[in-house]
C-alpha cells in the first residue's frame, strides 16, 4: 500500500493550522525564560508515557512509572509499565540530543531498534561538550544493558524455539539462534514488512518538506496510523512527529506532548472515514497538546511561588530547596527518591515533606508518596 494524502482540504485545514502554530510557538517561548522549564519537561515526559499506553488501551499509574524509573517498585514491574518507560526513555533520548537526530539515520536505527545509538551531542564527537542534561534526569545511556529488556528477549527466544520443536521442526543453535530470536513467530507477524513501512513513512516525510510544520505534522501522525509502520511501539510515531516540530523550529526548546493532545481527540475523530476529517483530528491535537501544556506550565509557576514562600529565613545549609527542586521535577515524590536525592535519613525526609507542606498522593499507611498536583 502507498500512503497519499492527496488533495488537502486547504479551506478547513489553514486556519486551524495557523491556530495551532501560534499556541505551540507560545508555549516555546514562555518555556525558553521559564525558571520551571527543566522540570516542566520531566513531568510531561511521564505524562505523555502514561499516556501513550492509554491510547493503546493500557492503564499505567503515573505513580507506577516514577516509581520503576527511580528503581523503587513497590511490586513487580507489568509488561505495560516497562513500555511506558520505553516511552519515557525514548522522548528523553530525543530531547537530550541534537534537533535533527531523531529523524537522522542514526536515530531511526537506534528508536527501531535497529542499531546503536548515535553520542549524546547528535555524532559531534570533539565538536563540543554533549547536550545538557536537565536536573533530576536519570538519562539512560544507549550502550547500557538494559536487564529487563534482556530477559524478555530470553523469554521470546523460549517461546520461539518452543514453537519450532512444537512444529516437528528443531530448535536453533549458537549464533543462528540468536538471529532468529530477533522476531520470534509467536510475538511478530513475520509477514509484516516493517523496513518497507518505514521506508513508505519516510517517503511522505520528503514529499512534504515544502508544507508549513503543523501541517506536514498532522500529515505525519496520520500516515504513521494509516500505515502501522511497527507491530509493537506505534508510540513512536507521535515522538518522531514531536521531533519533527523541535527540528523545525515551532517547539526548538521542547518535545510536544502528542499522546497528551491525542486524549483530549474522540477516537471517533482520529479513526474518521475520510482523511480530511482525520488531519483535522490531528491538527486540533497538535494544538490541545500545547494548550495542555501552557496550562501545566501556569501551574506550577504558581506551586512554586507559593511553595517558596515557605523558603523565606532559611538557613543556607537548609535542604528544603533542594525538595522544591525534586518535587517540581516529577509528578510525585516518595521517601525513598528524597533519601537518595538529599542524603537524608527517612526521618528527615518525613520531616522535609511536613515543612514544605506537600500533599500526600497516594492515601495510603505505607508507601506513599507527595506532590503538589
Amino acid at each position: 500500500m502507498v500512503y497519499d494524502f492527496g488533495t488537502l482540504p486547504l479551506d478547513r485545514l489553514i486556519g486551524p493550522v495557523a491556530g495551532a502554530t501560534e499556541v505551540l510557538a507560545r508555549l516555546d517561548e514562555r518555556l525558553h525564560r521559564s525558571p520551571v522549564r527543566d522540570g516542566w519537561i520531566e513531568r510531561q515526559n511521564f505524562a505523555d508515557a502514561a499516556t501513550a499506553l492509554w491510547l493503546e488501551g493500557e492503564l499505567v499509574h503515573i505513580e507506577d512509572l516514577v516509581l520503576h524509573d527511580a528503581h523503587m517498585d513497590i511490586r513487580a514491574p507489568t509488561h505495560e509499565l516497562t513500555r511506558a518507560h520505553a516511552v519515557l526513555r525514548a522522548r528523553r533520548q530525543i530531547i537530550a540530543r541534537a534537533p535533527d537526530w531523531a529523524l537522522g539515520r542514526d536515530g531511526l536505527r537506534h528508536l527501531t531498534g535497529r542499531g546503536t545509538a548515535a553520542p549524546a551531542d547528535g555524532g559531534r564527537e570533539g565538536q563540543g561538550e554533549p547536550a545538557p542534561q536537565a536536573p533530576g534526569e536519570h538519562l539512560a545511556d544507549p550502550a547500557e544493558p538494559d536487564p529487563l529488556a534482556e530477559e524478555f528477549a530470553a523469554i521470546d527466544a523460549v517461546l520461539d524455539r518452543a514453537a519450532k520443536v512444537l512444529e516437528g521442526g528443531t530448535a536453533p543453535v549458537g549464533k543462528e539462534r540468536l538471529r532468529q530470536s530477533d522476531r520470534p513467530s509467536l510475538v511478530y507477524d513475520l509477514d509484516w514488512d516493517e523496513d518497507a513501512r518505514l521506508g513508505e513513512w519516510q517517503d511522505v516525510l520528503a514529499d512534504t518538506r515544502a508544507l508549513p510544520a503543523v501541517l506536514r505534522a498532522a500529515i505525519l501522525l496520520e500516515a504513521w496510523s494509516q500505515i502501522e509502520v511497527l507491530q509493537h511501539a506505534g508510540w513512536l510515531g507521535p515522538l518522531l512527529v514531536a521531533a519533527l516540530l523541535r527540528q523545525e523550529g515551532v517547539a526548538a526548546g521542547h518535545l510536544a506532548g502528542l499522546h497528551l493532545g491525542a486524549k483530549t481527540i474522540p477516537r471517533e475523530r482520529r479513526r474518521a472515514k475520510t482523511s480530511g476529517e482525520r488531519l483535522l483530528a490531528f491538527v486540533d491535537a497538535i494544538q490541545e497538546a500545547a494548550l495542555a501544556g501552557l496550562k501545566e506550565h501556569d501551574r506550577l509557576m504558581l506551586a512554586k511561588s507559593q511553595i517558596e514562600r515557605r523558603l523565606r529565613k532559611r538557613r543556607a545549609s537548609s535542604k528544603l530547596p533542594d525538595l522544591v527542586e525534586l518535587v517540581l521535577s516529577r509528578p510525585l515524590v516518595s521517601t525513598g527518591m528524597i533519601q537518595e536525592r538529599l542524603k537524608v535519613s527517612k526521618q528527615g525526609a518525613l520531616n522535609l515533606v511536613r515543612e514544605l507542606g506537600l500533599r500526600e498522593m497516594t492515601g495510603r499507611g505505607r508507601f506513599r508518596a507527595w506532590g503538589i498536583m
